[in-house]
């Protein structure tokens, strides 16, 4: 789901776009009881081979590489007051080094974010505002993204292809997969498309037909009513860029405000002022 990113009760948030596994809750859906008094089985996932075989290729492409960069383009929907839901973007500038460095810029829109993790400790800071929020981390970029989510609602839009295992993130859980056919619109090249559905969302992903890495990433949440969309898209991708010792260092940060690192308290309604009746005189 997306989340917009702020300081809100002294807590950073990113633009949030969960896609299928990553650190979001799997919930079970009851089952009907047999005439037997058993519980009726679940029909076995169709899983079409060349989908599933697409999506290992990606996983591999992107496994492959001990770093990576690429640009982030999220666009989520939100309600407006007459109806259709709006479209807001942010974009954000990645860089991974594996198995223990991540680096997220986010440019906008709205105000900017800036996240480092080098192994140790996670740094969201906040440069419009000039404050940062500090918190030790776990050694693994996996494990950190878990820790961020529980902790501090933090969530990428992209979290599901920067772990150790894409494919398996992507594909836990699933009920169908099937192959849709080529584009050649999306990310500049032919891009393969696939379906993903589980009890819980549907998804769509273009993976580059040449170099198998994913370009567009397309989700709906069946437990959302509005059926709002959540899209990103993936550019500008460099496999094993040379990467400086500091670029994982939050050096901006140093003389920032810090607050904690917690996930914000949600807003309390304001209370409608009433008026009391005038005493008769």
């Amino acid at each position: 789901m997306i989340r917009i990113r702020s300081f809100a009760g002294a807590a950073l948030l990113a633009a949030a776009l969960a896609f299928a596994g990553g650190v979001a809750a799997q919930g079970a859906s009851a089952s009907r009881a047999a005439p037997s008094g058993r519980a009726a089985a679940k029909p076995a996932p169709q899983l079409e081979a060349k989908a599933m075989d697409l999506l290992r290729a990606m996983s591999a492409s992107l496994t492959g590489a001990k770093s990576l960069a690429f640009t982030a383009v999220a666009t989520y929907e939100s309600p407006s007051s007459v109806g259709p839901s709006l479209a807001y973007a942010t974009s954000s500038e990645v860089l991974l080094q594996r198995p223990d460095r991540l680096r997220v810029v986010t440019l906008g829109d709205g105000p900017p974010a800036e996240y480092y993790y080098d192994g140790k400790t996670l740094t969201a800071f906040a440069p419009a505002e000039n404050l940062v929020a500090m918190a030790p981390a776990p050694p693994t970029v996996d494990a950190m993204l878990a820790q961020a989510f529980d902790s501090a609602a933090i969530y990428f839009p992209f979290a599901d292809i920067v772990g150790s295992d894409p494919f398996k993130t992507l594909t836990e859980g699933l009920t169908k997969a099937f192959y849709i056919g080529q584009s050649k619109v999306v990310g500049g090249t032919t891009t393969e498309m696939v379906a993903l559905a589980s009890d819980q969302m549907f998804m769509q992903i273009w993976i580059g037909a040449d170099d198998k890495l994913p370009r567009k990433m397309r989700a709906m949440f069946r437990g959302d009513p509005l059926r709002l969309r959540h899209q990103v898209e993936l550019s500008n991708w460099r496999l094993d860029p040379v990467i400086a010792a500091e670029a994982f260092a939050a050096v901006n940060a140093a003389n920032a405000k810090k607050i904690a690192f917690a996930a914000p308290k949600p807003v309390a309604p304001a209370k409608k002022a009433t008026r009391s009746a005038a005493k008769p005189q």
